[in-house]
Formats: C-alpha cells, structure tokens, sequence
C-alpha cells in the first residue's frame, strides 16, 4: 500500500510542536522547498541526504582526531566532494534560498549551505550550531575536550565560513565580513556568536524569500512565507506583526485585524501592546 506523504503546510504544522532539538533541520527546510516550488520531486533530494548521512558516519568512523579542526575539515571533504560551493555568480537567485534547488543545483545562499552541514554533522552527534552573524551565516564546529581536562573545561571550538568550502573564519575575518555589510566602524560583540537554534535557522533562510519576494513586489508571495514561518514558530511577534503589516499592504484588514490580535495575546501589555491597539483603531476605522 502506497504511503501519502503529508502536505508541506501540515508538515511545518507538526514541526511547530516540536523542541527544537528534536527539529530534523533539513527536512524542515525540504518543506518550505516544496511550497515555495510545488512542481520539485522530493524523492531525489531525500536520497541525496540520506547519502550524505552515509558518507558522514563512514567518514567520522576512521576519523584519528576528535577536535574541533579534525570535524571542520571532514564535514569540509564530504560536502565539498559532492559539489556544494557558495554561489557568487547569482546570488540573489530566488533558487538559493529553495534546499531542493541547492541540493539540485550544489549551489546556495550561506544557510542553505549550512543546513546541508548541519544535517551532515547531525548524523554522526558532533557538536555543530549556526551564528546568526550579521549578513553572513556562519558555523561553528565543536571537538570533544581532552580525555584528561577537568570536567568543567569546554571542548575546543572552530568557526568556519561554509560559503568559502569551509574556510576557518578568525576574529580579524569576521571583523571584514561585518565592516563589508555594516560599514568601516562596525564591531563584534559577544551575541555575533551565540548558537541559533533550529528554528531560527530555518527562519533566516525563509527570510531571505520574504525579502526577495518583497523587493520584487509580491507582497502575497511575501506573506505565504511569512504565514509558513508562523507554522513551525507560531508564538514569534514579529512575525505575526510582519502577516498583520502584508495584510494591511494587500488591503485585506480583517485578515490584519486577526494577526495584531495574535500579537496582543502574545504580549498583552506595554509598548508593542499599545502600538498595536494604535494599528488596530486605524484600521477598523477604515473597514
């Protein structure tokens, strides 16, 4: 008997109710994939990260060493034999941003990229979280600590930019990649490198949908994605702000009406609360 995979909507749905940890980051990403392109086979795309997973565990099995480094560089080899590069040429292409066209294509935005690492180093256990640096995701790889250092000690880690194949990223290389987006007198804080959790990965590569579809004008594009960002992060603010702002650009009032009462169930009180009930007179007033 056939099995029925369910809907995308349904499946981002589900992964709402999840912890975070317990989000397969890839396959979260293969369901905004199929909305975004409802016409793409999903069948290839899941066997290709199955190989990966397979190539990883055959990989991590006769790695010598354990640090940070030695992991860097083997996730590196697997997904560099496979292809996968940053895409300089065009990359602004909607299609960088869709994991069914990154993994067709071995080309993508730096979180696309970095969910294929993530997945890779998720089928083996090794300690590896996003950075959600400013207008450049980064990696970070962790080793396990020395079998003789105290047990409070942290095992040593390593960023790396997997864009550029993952190249090691040192303090003065991040300190360039920001003062590109950000300007000559830009610095690095502390918060530049505090882990992300799945979901706000797989929120920072719909972001870059959204802003796209936005800068193209379709304002009703930009909204299904933000309503399927709400799917797997339903009590987000921002981005129930973010439907309650589209709606309102698309004339459907009701429809913000709703989206800012999401947001005053979320927080009832303050200065979001009354810049919200501010939003909301204007626009039963104009309904």
């Amino acid at each position: 008997m056939e099995t029925t995979l369910p809907g995308p909507q349904q499946a981002l749905d589900a992964i709402g109710q999840l912890p975070d940890d317990e989000i397969d980051i890839a396959q979260a990403a293969l369901q905004f994939a199929r909305i975004d392109q409802p016409g793409l086979a999903l069948g290839p795309a899941q066997k290709h990260l199955s190989t990966i997973a397979q190539d990883m565990v055959a990989t991590a099995r006769v790695l010598a060493s354990r640090t940070a480094a030695a992991r860097a560089g083997a996730l590196a080899s697997v997904i560099g034999r496979l292809g996968y590069a940053g895409d300089t040429a065009t990359y602004d292409a909607p299609a960088n941003a869709n994991l069914l066209r990154v993994i067709e294509r071995r080309r993508g935005l730096p979180v696309a990229l970095g969910i294929i690492w993530l997945h890779a180093a998720r089928a083996v256990g090794w300690p590896v979280h996003g950075l959600d640096f400013p207008g450049h995701f980064l990696l970070s790889v962790g080793g396990d600590p020395a079998p003789r250092a105290p047990r409070s000690s942290s095992p040593g880690r390593v960023v790396v930019d997997v864009f550029a194949g993952g190249a090691p990223v040192d303090n003065a290389a991040m300190l360039g990649l920001l003062r590109r987006t950000h300007g000559p007198l830009a610095e690095l804080h502390p918060g530049m490198l505090a882990p992300m959790p799945a979901r706000a990965v797989l929120l920072r590569l719909q972001r870059n949908l959204q802003g796209r579809r936005v800068a193209a004008g379709d304002l009703a594009g930009a909204l299904v994605c933000v309503e399927d960002m709400i799917r797997i992060n339903p009590d987000a603010v921002a981005l129930w702000q973010d439907a309650a702002l589209l709606n309102t650009r698309l004339g459907d009032g009701l429809r913000a009406l709703t989206c800012h009462e999401r947001v005053l169930e979320l927080v009832p009180e303050g200065r979001v609360a009354q810049l919200t009930q501010r939003s909301m007179d204007e626009l039963r007033a104009r309904l």
